[in-house]
């Protein structure tokens, strides 16, 4: 495993995240305690060392669950909660990004974790009711007061994280440094916006679901019926998906690796600030996604699967790349 630092921080993360929204069996399909320690002990024996869950993940037992695995090897973590999601859905206080809730959220998720700091603070979602400014110096005081070390943002746009960074840098508040946002084959949205400020701004990017939800995993291009528990109906998988599956199994075959490797290999390759979050409700899935670490795609593997996947960016992006040429004339370089 391989490391990079967390933003523009001194913070040093593994190349691949542990997610642990599977952690728990409330609410559906999930991993068992013996299995989430069993996925735990592999993920940390392979060198990673960021762990990622949510205080609304399997309504609250991943972090229980996960406060229980980490006794007495806390430290040696890089352990990552968010908020904003509701805590109780009979109050109206009891979600969004403001004050309030930010920190009853926060003496819940170390409550459950058994820790009194988390590393990394992630804001789940953007709340359009509290003004950002509010929001950045509410976690930017429990920096201070040593709770929170980090602080990362979640599904929210671009240009409102460019304004809270700004604000950041405005206030000397603690900035974000993590963004985290899907990003697969069959999920490039961020290319238009997110990523290329995430990679100006400096700010490492945990994706996730790098298999799409499981389609990219290779389970509907065996030729046996996907198992048990496959959340995915496969009548619901569109003709694109699926060219996308069976060229990524192709490309899988050739390079003797999985479709899930490839998957999570290509996505971690698109750029230095990407780092995928794996996730797994069994140790055989952890331990096969760990293997896109050894995974080196070549240049024709990765422009086959560019091309079946393919992202038209859309205006501004594809008209300033089309228009460049004719308007800065033998002014124009090539985009970075």
């Amino acid at each position: 495993m391989r490391y990079r630092t967390f933003g523009t921080s001194g913070l040093r993360v593994s190349e691949l995240f542990l997610g642990a929204m599977t952690f728990g069996e409330q609410g559906g399909v999930g991993a068992p305690a013996q299995e989430c320690r069993r996925i735990l002990d592999a993920y940390a024996n392979a060198g990673g060392n960021v762990i990622d869950t949510a205080i609304n993940y399997r309504d609250g037992a991943s972090e229980e669950i996960l406060g229980e695995l980490l006794a007495g090897r806390r430290d040696r973590f890089v352990l990552a909660t968010k908020y904003t999601v509701s805590r109780d859905r009979d109050d109206p206080n009891a979600a969004g990004n403001h004050r309030k809730n930010l920190r009853l959220s926060l003496d819940t998720s170390l409550r459950r974790l058994r820790t009194d700091y988390l590393d990394i603070y992630w804001v789940h979602m953007w709340d359009h009711a509290t003004p950002v400014e509010e929001t950045m110096r509410a976690l930017d005081d429990e920096v201070r007061a040593g709770r929170i070390l980090y602080v990362g943002i979640s599904d929210t746009p671009a240009w409102l994280i460019a304004q809270a960074n700004t604000l950041a840098q405005w206030h000397a508040w603690t900035p974000f440094a993590g963004l985290q946002a899907p990003y697969s084959l069959l999920q490039r949205d961020i290319e238009r916006e997110l990523l290329p400020m995430a990679e100006t701004l400096g700010m490492t990017v945990a994706a996730w679901s790098p298999l799409a939800g499981g389609i990219l995993s290779g389970k509907f291009t065996r030729r046996r019926d996907p198992e048990p528990g496959t959340r995915i109906n496969p009548a619901s998988i569109s003709e694109h998906q699926r060219n996308v599956a069976t060229t990524l199994q192709s490309v899988a075959d050739d390079a003797g690796a999985t479709p899930s490797q490839v998957a999570i290999a290509w996505a971690r390759g698109r750029s230095p600030a990407i780092h995928p979050i794996i996730g797994a409700r069994r140790l055989d899935q952890l331990l096969d996604n760990l293997g896109a670490t050894d995974v080196k795609l070549s240049d024709d593997a990765a422009a086959r699967l560019d091309a079946a996947a393919g992202i038209d960016l859309g205006f501004p992006a594809t008209f300033i790349r089309e228009t460049s040429p004719w308007v800065f004339g033998a002014a124009s370089l090539p985009a970075n």
